[in-house]
């Protein structure tokens, strides 16, 4: 791979040097925060050689390239005068975007750290448990201590990249973590928990707890500390602001650090660990299960990085995880997995190589090369991981499989599942892990229809009837607007074409009528969306709006039933847009073809004004 000629491509395509605001890369993907993230050219991207998808979502514009990330980062940041720090602007992100971009931000620079840590205390473990090290040895000691740096000087690590994220002074920032974790602070703590007693800054009171290996306490003081610094600035004399400065800021924060700060930050920290171990008691199988089904989901649209902070908060607060690493490896392990199937089933050469490499590399835990070079690429793989991803994960659930140092999910870190002096969880995430890949191997191997079987079956079979006669279908607008394409949805699922093709309407009346003559097939209790079949057997989903499902049907009324024989033009839906953008959500509809794979060649109309009733679809049978 020409990396030079890579990154220029990238740099032209996303709009140029002049729409970027800030780039950062993790294991797999460059991640783009762009002024205007309509200029990128999305298609040539998609085809260019080294590039394995796009997705625009969470607040950044990313770019799959695969193990290969660092060295096309290195050639745009050489190649322009770009850093991972960016700009203080405003923009029309939403709230939750801007969350999950911030976490992104503060919590992809260390992920290398903390798996290094992490690796260092599974082949620890290992050492230890097969007798070759024991706990009292010196060389026990100083690998255990090189292990626990990273964990135990965390708020450091933590406060360079978050200033980095909210664009203020890192080493004072990493001052402020020492604060948290000086040794004298640390024993003014032991000793008033043994006395009793308090510890008071000029009559504050300060609450008695150490921030080693703590995340949120140090995040906010940072946050905090972005405002403070402007303001001292501005209120410093020039002739001694290089001194006065840094002196009000680190005085002003390292004091609300230790008197609000940091204990609410541990209370926070407390909070969400006692809320987990609650889920446990009670449903200990349920998150595991779900994150093993939709992580897949979570990387596709960007946001899987949201969770994991909360693995890392869980091992720092109890010393283990039991929902987001053992779910992860669950989902992991069945994407490398059903790219394998592919690769076990394919005739053709090329998709054989792709999907071999990007299963093992799957199987290790980078999953992107899988997720977009095969599995969403053909479908059947994607649900088959989905499904094997699910028992893995409820298995590991149910048995309450314990991570003990993360690193990236698969079967290299198997090691990280090491710990409470027994193998047990080690044993069971294997045994979780291969439920995951042995299901998700047999759905693959059932579901997959391979390109060259299907050229095979009409060459051997060319007088067998279709079941369905596809050929030249039409699909009318079902509702008055603008047309747009499914890429313009804010939702992964419809803007990957992950549930199927099709196009979408932003509405400009409150009316959904049928796009065709058909049945209707589904019918939802919060009447947000339905479900026709045509005479052709086109499976259609209509689905006003995006997340509408949270209005528990306020706002729509159907004017069918299921199984209703209904007529092109006839009224499906009711719906108050007025109302539904008054509680925060988009209206845009998508309009999908559920069995997209089915059909064949699916031709939409350009983008633009449409009106009920015109074509929007034309499939080619």
């Amino acid at each position: 791979m020409n990396y030079k000629d890579l990154a220029q491509t990238i740099i032209n395509q996303v709009g140029g040097e002049d729409n970027i605001q800030g780039l950062t890369h993790c294991a797999t993907r460059l991640r783009f925060n762009l002024k205007d993230d309509q200029k990128p050219s999305e298609e040539i991207l998609k085809s260019t050689p080294g590039i394995m998808g796009v997705v625009n979502k969470g607040g950044q514009y990313q770019i799959i390239i695969g193990s290969d990330v660092g060295n096309v980062y290195k050639e745009i940041t050489n190649q322009t005068q770009l850093t991972n720090e960016q700009p203080n602007e405003e923009d029309d992100r939403g709230r939750v975007a801007k969350i999950i971009d911030t976490i992104t931000g503060i919590f992809t620079p260390i992920l290398p750290a903390i798996t290094a840590a992490g690796m260092l205390k599974a082949v620890l473990s290992l050492l230890v448990v097969f007798n070759v090290l024991t706990a009292e040895s010196q060389s026990y000691q100083i690998l255990n201590f090189m292990a626990d740096a990273a964990f135990y000087f965390l708020p450091i690590l933590l406060a360079a990249s978050s200033a980095q994220k909210f664009k203020t002074n890192m080493y004072l920032a990493m001052m402020l973590g020492g604060i948290l974790l000086h040794p004298n602070f640390v024993g003014m703590v032991t000793a008033v928990k043994e006395s009793g007693e308090g510890i008071f800054l000029f009559g504050l009171p300060i609450s008695p707890v150490t921030y080693s290996s703590s995340v949120i306490p140090i995040i906010l003081s940072v946050w905090f500390m972005s405002y403070v610094e402007p303001i001292a600035d501005r209120i410093s004399p020039k002739a001694i602001k290089f001194f006065s400065k840094p002196l009000i800021t680190i005085f002003v924060v390292g004091t609300v650090a230790l008197v609000a700060l940091g204990p609410l930050g541990y209370i926070i920290s407390e909070t969400i660990s006692s809320g987990i171990q609650a889920l446990e008691n009670v449903s200990p199988w349920v998150v595991p299960l779900l994150i093993g089904a939709f992580s897949p989901l979570f990387v596709a649209t960007g946001t899987h990085y949201g969770l994991v902070p909360i693995g890392i908060n869980n091992r720092m607060t109890t010393g283990y995880d039991t929902v987001i690493y053992p779910g992860m490896l669950a989902s992991n392990v069945s994407q490398g997995a059903a790219a394998i199937g592919v690769g076990i089933k394919s005739k053709d050469s090329t998709i054989k190589q792709l999907a071999f490499s990007a299963g093992l590399t799957g199987l290790f835990g980078i999953t992107e090369p899988a997720l977009y070079g095969v599995n969403l690429r053909f479908k059947t793989p994607l649900y088959a991981a989905m499904i094997g991803g699910g028992f893995g994960g409820l298995f590991m659930g149910i048995m309450r499989v314990k991570n003990f140092s993360g690193g990236s999910p698969g079967l290299l870190t198997l090691p990280s599942y090491i710990g409470d002096d027994t193998l047990s969880h080690l044993i069971n995430a294997g045994i979780g892990a291969a439920i995951s890949i042995v299901i998700t191997l047999v759905v693959t191997l059932v579901l997959y229809k391979d390109p060259a079987e299907k050229t095979e079956e009409k060459n051997t079979v060319p007088n067998e009837k279709p079941t369905h006669n596809f050929s030249s279908a039409e699909i009318k607008a079902p509702m008055t607007g603008a047309l747009k394409s499914l890429k313009e949805v804010n939702d992964g699922m419809f803007s990957e074409e992950i549930l199927g093709q099709g196009v979408a309407i932003e509405p400009t009346e409150d009316t959904v009528v049928a796009p065709f003559d058909g049945v209707v097939t589904a019918i939802f209790d919060t009447k947000h969306a339905i479900g026709l079949t045509s005479k052709d057997g086109i499976e259609l989903l209509i689905h006003v709006g995006i997340d509408t499902v949270k209005l528990n049907g306020q706002g729509y009324q159907y004017q069918v039933v299921k199984g209703q024989e209904v007529q092109v033009g006839e009224t499906l839906i009711n719906f108050d847009r007025a109302f539904i953008q008054a509680q925060g959500y988009q209206v845009i509809t998508p309009i999908v073809i559920t069995n997209s794979a089915e059909v064949g060649d699916v031709l939409a109309a350009n983008e633009g004004p449409i009106v009920s009733g015109q074509q929007i679809i034309k499939v080619i049978g």
